[in-house]
C-alpha cells in the first residue's frame, strides 16, 4: 500500500509543529528528534509524489 505523498507531508507538518511546541519547553533533544522525523517523512512524501512507489 503506498501512502499518499500528501498524508507524508501532512505528518511532516504536525511533527515540525510538534518540535517547535518542544523546543520552547526548552526539550531540545526531543526537539531535534521530531526534526528528524519530519525531513524524513517529508523526503519520503517527495519520493512518492516522484516515482509513485512506497519510498526504501
Amino acid at each position: 500500500m503506498v501512502i499518499k505523498p500528501d498524508e507524508w507531508l501532512q505528518q511532516a507538518e504536525y511533527d515540525i509543529e510538534t518540535a517547535d511546541y518542544l523546543y520552547e519547553g526548552e526539550r531540545y533533544f526531543y526537539a531535534v528528534f521530531m526534526c528528524h522525523l519530519s525531513i524524513e517523512k517529508a523526503l519520503k512524501g517527495l519520493y512518492v509524489k516522484k516515482f509513485s512507489k512506497t519510498p526504501p
